[in-house]
C-alpha cells in the first residue's frame, strides 16, 4: 500500500512540474535606446535564432524591435518612426507597402509567403 502512495506523490509532483514548465518564465521587454521599450515584447516561443522574425515580419539580422543595439543604429542614421517606436524603413503601420519588400525576400528564400507578423 505504501508503494501506491509513493506513486501518487511522484505522479502529482511530475504533473505539477510539467505545469510550471509549460507556463514558462516569459521574457520581459528590455529597455531600448533612450529608454524606449520595444513596441511589442518578444514572444516566449520565438528564440530569435532563425533567419526570420515572425513577430515583426523582417529578417532577424535587421529586426530593431528585438535588438536594442540595432535600434540605436537605426536611430543614429535617422531611420526611426518615433510614433511607432521602430525603424521608419520597417514601419508597416505608417506604410503597409513596406512589408512587401521583406515578404519578397522571404518568398525568394523559402518559396512561400511569410507567416503573418504578430507585432506589426
Amino acid at each position: 500500500m505504501e508503494l501506491m502512495s509513493w506513486a501518487r506523490v511522484t505522479s502529482f509532483s511530475l504533473l505539477t512540474l510539467a505545469g510550471f514548465l509549460a507556463a514558462g518564465c516569459g521574457k520581459t521587454a528590455t529597455t531600448g535606446p533612450e529608454g524606449a521599450q520595444p513596441a511589442t515584447p518578444a514572444a516566449t516561443t520565438d528564440d530569435h535564432s532563425g533567419w526570420w522574425c515572425s513577430e515583426h515580419g523582417v529578417p532577424e539580422e535587421i529586426c530593431a524591435q528585438c535588438n536594442a543595439k540595432l535600434a540605436a543604429e537605426y536611430q543614429q542614421k535617422g531611420d526611426w518612426c518615433k510614433e511607432h517606436n521602430r525603424p521608419e524603413s520597417q514601419c508597416f503601420l505608417c506604410n503597409p507597402k513596406r512589408a512587401d519588400k521583406f515578404a519578397a525576400e522571404y518568398e525568394a528564400k523559402f518559396g512561400s509567403k511569410p507567416p503573418k507578423a504578430d507585432g506589426t
